[in-house]
């Protein structure tokens, strides 16, 4: 017998009734307040980028590159959303949930690449300085620094369930705190004339950079690359369904992400002969939304035939329920191997 984990499944408003899900990015995401952010930051990434010429400080135009992958992030973040919340139709069964995914991921390779030139310029700043006007980039810098707290207040109001979202939320953050040593650099090339101190700012402005772009990569390339969740361990999960009585045998566990927060599980679940399947999908589908948060799931649910006890000999026999080519780990009652 097979079962999915849709009961009450109503595909005109895409409700799952009780217990059920939503999926990809929450449709409450504000995008008005993702817009009044990307307004603060394109206006004065523009300004930033004219001053930093003119007081010839590579901090302050590495601030702005920075500024420029936040704006990115913000209007990337934007079309996932719209694209997002457009139904599964055609060849498309997850409808685009995964926009905000590859949105991530371009944001944080350009971030990359965006810090290998900026290290480039710093490393030769730091051999041979040109002059900086310290007083020039300290107010630029303080300027900048009220700009990072109100966008990154106008976001922290949006929903940030969203990968992309709570990406250029990040970002902001880290721009944030590189325009707080934007501003050290200034003051100190004000006070004492030091002129190096603008190219280290810019360093530091590089390995925040670094930090972010591979997060995002990272995140984003395990989503892409159907791992499972980082915070969910697939063999403890399969340990945890065969401990339930009176399944006997787990194999073909597969845990993904299907976007942002949106967990998918899916296995081949065999239980005892006197076994319920149905109560035991329901029960195994309760259990799995209650202790891993996962709700969107795909089990089918056998009788173990009493010979047959291990994989492999599907072409045996036609009654056979064990795959004949398991996916992973075989889950089975008592100590077992991984």
């Amino acid at each position: 017998m097979s079962g999915h984990g849709h009961d009450g499944h109503a595909h005109g408003g895409h409700d799952h009734g009780p217990g059920g899900h939503s999926h990809g990015v929450a449709a409450d995401a504000d995008r008005r307040w993702l817009a009044i952010a990307l307004g603060l930051i394109g206006a004065f990434m523009a300004v930033e980028v004219f001053i930093g010429i003119m007081a010839h400080s590579l901090a302050l135009i590495s601030d702005a590159a920075h500024m420029l992958t936040d704006a990115v992030s913000i209007v990337l973040a934007l079309i996932a959303m719209r694209l997002a919340a457009r139904p599964a139709r055609g060849g498309f069964t997850y409808g685009l949930k995964r926009a905000e995914i590859l949105s991530a991921q371009a944001n944080g390779l350009t971030l990359l690449l965006l810090a290998v030139w900026l290290a480039y310029e710093a490393v030769r700043r730091l051999m041979d300085p040109p002059p900086v006007e310290g007083g020039l980039v300290l107010v630029t810098a303080l300027a900048g620094i009220a700009v990072n707290v109100a966008a990154a207040w106008c976001i922290s109001r949006a929903n940030r369930s969203s990968l992309a979202v709570e990406g250029a939320y990040q970002h902001i953050l880290n721009d944030l705190f590189a325009f707080i040593g934007t501003a050290v650099a200034g003051l100190v090339v004000l006070t004492t004339g030091f002129r190096q101190v603008d190219a280290i700012a810019t360093l530091v402005v590089v390995a925040l950079m670094v930090k972010a772009g591979y997060g995002l990569v990272r995140e984003s390339g395990r989503i892409l690359l159907e791992a499972a969740p980082a915070h969910v361990d697939p063999d403890a999960v399969g340990d945890r369904l065969v401990g339930h009585p009176p399944v006997s045998e787990v194999h073909d566990l597969h845990i993904w992400t299907i976007t942002s927060g949106q967990a998918a599980l899916s296995a081949h679940v065999l239980v005892e002969p006197a076994g319920d399947c149905h109560a035991v999908r329901r029960d195994l589908e309760r259990l799995l939304e209650k202790e891993y948060g996962i709700t969107h799931t795909t089990l089918q649910v056998d009788h173990t035939q009493e010979p047959l006890l291990s994989v492999g000999r599907a072409g045996a026999d036609p009654a056979d329920p064990h795959c004949a080519d398991a996916h992973g780990p075989v889950h089975r009652q008592g100590p077992h191997s991984h």
